[in-house]
């Protein structure tokens, strides 16, 4: 599995970047044929106090996932975002069992 993360118009610290690998690792355990996850990350104009932004693409054979949350701080966006891809994977992971 290969993990990409872009900061746009801004440098991630690396603190950062740690967590979001942490945190995108945990995706493997529930579906294995993981191939790449793409992480964006930005700041959204105006400055106000929920303007930090993570958009996540996760792709296995065939298909994509996509999520996209807007927080306070880049960690409650990532753990929000890979929630909501969390969810999406469960669900195509049901229907595929059921065929």
């Amino acid at each position: 599995m290969k993990l990409r993360i872009q900061s746009i118009n801004f440098d991630a610290t690396t603190a950062l970047e740690s967590y979001i690998n942490k945190k995108a690792l945990k995706l493997e355990k529930f579906f294995d044929e993981i191939i790449n996850i793409e992480v964006y990350l930005k700041v959204v104009k105006p400055e106000t106090s929920t303007n930090k932004e993570a958009e996540i693409k996760v792709s296995i054979p065939n298909v994509d996932f996509f999520a996209s949350k807007t927080c306070d701080s880049f960690e409650e966006a990532v753990d929000l975002t890979l929630d909501a891809l969390d969810k999406q994977i469960r669900k195509y992971k049901e229907k595929a069992t059921k065929n």
